[in-house]
């Protein structure tokens, strides 16, 4: 009985969970991207001093778009399939930069492999929504 109550709720409030999924989404990742975009060149010498090849400002750039303009795409719900592969890829990559706990001094261990884990989590959730798409309160559904 229980588990038939919680399968309706999910079924009937199906666009309105995706859509505050989403929102979540868009409340970690926007303002994010947004300091990025503002931030270019300091954005650039974080990745520098991280050793990406080929030039920092470059992937400043590509980094800050995908993130500040997938995010808000996948909170409108506009292309939210390429948008959700695009800020997968994006977390990836800021995960390996980011969080590397596997080579972390041992004062940083605990922090960077907690944030390791919670952007596998990110991963996760942008996989459902690849996966599932926008639902119904979307632009995608219009």
């Amino acid at each position: 009985m229980v588990a038939r109550t919680i399968d309706a709720i999910a079924v009937r409030g199906e666009g309105l969970f995706l859509l505050v999924g989403r929102l979540a989404m868009g409340a970690l990742f926007v303002p994010a991207g947004y300091r990025h975009l503002t931030n270019l060149n300091g954005f650039a010498q974080y990745l520098g001093g991280h050793g990406l090849p080929g030039p920092a400002m470059a992937w400043a750039i590509v980094g800050a778009f995908v993130e500040f303009f997938g995010s808000l795409a996948v909170l409108v719900g506009f292309k939210t399939r390429y948008a959700a592969l695009a800020l997968i890829a994006f977390t990836i990559g800021a995960t390996l930069i980011g969080h590397p706990f596997w080579a972390a001094p041992e004062g940083q261990l605990e922090a960077q492999s907690i944030n390791f884990f919670k952007n596998l989590a990110i991963i996760g959730g942008l996989l459902f929504v690849f996966v599932r798409g926008a639902g119904a309160i979307s632009i995608d559904r219009r």
